[in-house]
């Protein structure tokens, strides 16, 4: 969610954090190595003061008490929210979070808890006491950071309301994580999962298909189900790799290096992936417009069977509907698997491979460029 502009604010957040209140508290990524990440690149990392942080909190709760203030007097409705719209343009972001569900706070950037534990302590203190509304403090965080914390620093972050960490797995095989730079190790994921759960706080692991490219595929579904297994995060949020120019990785890629998956390829891994999560109690996520099936997500281990199915109904499909379907998603003419039932989008899709080939064009090019468009 955007701020004023006296507010200072990082480039991303997750996509589920669309609604919180975005809180800088640190400028960019103190690794910033990853291959496959395009954000932060030739930026330099560095941490905001204590006193920085609470000015920008100041400054929300400033905004927000105008909105509280409104709304004792007017009443919650859409008539008073639909009047602060249209004449309090300033106070967008304030009046959107105060009608949103979970009044969400996301403290940006790529590795919050890099901070001395004291000085994160005082500035979920200070948000706190100036914003009492808050339900939900989350952030992101790298696993060689948290495994470096100890359990009880990580309690104490708890119980000062910090809810939620987010945390970039990526991949579970060493070998793939030291190709593309991710500065963790397994054992390193590993130990920062379960410090994360033992401390009481919700973990949220993100993982990319097809991060092993056409040469290490099986290895890093099957190494990420093995941490995945050991930790047992609160949510797995899947993201299908995407090659953007900004990223090391697309220059691995230009140069021979790195043989990039096609879709089918993808889902082929996202498969063997599921088959061997064992033991988990958590819900995957597909949360993310990269993703080919967004409707590969549900809790473990009752959704199992149901994703997988998914899955195997489209790897049935002949290779052309197969091609049809993937250049609907990709343009934006399908988002789930059935829609493709839908005679007037599938004219429209199949209208788009004739012409593919007719050109002479590689579809599987195509669909990498399309990708783009998303990141």
């Amino acid at each position: 969610m955007e701020n004023t502009s006296l507010i200072e604010q990082g480039p991303i957040r997750p996509p589920n954090e669309a609604e919180s209140l975005l809180i800088r508290v640190t400028r960019n990524c103190p690794w910033n190595r990853c291959l496959f990440c395009p954000v932060y690149k030739g930026e330099k990392f560095s941490k905001r003061s204590v006193e920085e942080v609470k000015r920008d909190i100041d400054e929300i709760a400033a905004s927000l008490e105008q909105v509280r203030n409104i709304v004792e007097y007017s009443g919650v409705d859409e008539g008073t929210f639909n009047h602060i719209m249209r004449n309090h343009p300033e106070l967008l972001s304030a009046v959107s979070w105060w009608y949103s569900k979970d009044r969400s706070v996301f403290l940006q950037d790529a590795d919050s808890v890099i901070l001395k534990t004291g000085e994160m302590l005082e500035i979920l203190q200070h948000l706190l006491e100036k914003i009492p509304e808050v339900g939900r403090i989350t952030t992101y965080a790298r696993s060689r950071t948290l495994s470096h914390k100890s359990t009880e620093e990580l309690k104490e972050l708890k119980e000062a309301g910090l809810s939620r960490v987010h945390v970039g797995l990526e991949s579970g095989c060493d070998e793939v994580l030291e190709y593309v730079k991710k500065g963790a190790t397994s054992t390193q994921q590993v130990e920062a999962g379960k410090k994360v759960k033992e401390a009481g706080l919700i973990l949220s692991h993100y993982i990319i298909l097809g991060l092993g490219g056409r040469n290490k595929w099986r290895e890093h579904a099957i190494k990420t189900a093995e941490v995945i297994n050991q930790v047992d995060p609160d949510f797995i949020r899947v993201r299908s790799l995407a090659l953007h120019s900004l990223a090391p990785l697309s220059e691995e890629y230009q140069a021979g290096r790195f043989n990039p998956m096609n879709d089918e390829e993808v889902v082929r891994e996202e498969r063997l992936l599921l088959e061997n999560l064992e033991g988990i109690t958590g819900t995957i996520y597909s949360d993310h417009i990269l993703n080919l099936l967004e409707e590969v997500q549900g809790t473990f281990p009752e959704d199992r069977e149901r994703m997988l199915e998914v899955i195997d109904n489209f790897l049935a499909l002949s290779q052309e509907e197969k091609e049809i379907f993937i250049l609907g998603r990709r343009t934006g003419i399908f988002r789930y698997l059935n829609d493709r039932f839908n005679s007037s989008g599938r004219e429209r899709a199949k209208k788009i491979l004739e012409q593919l080939r007719k050109q002479g064009t590689d579809t599987e090019e195509f669909v990498r460029e399309l990708t783009l468009r998303y990141l």
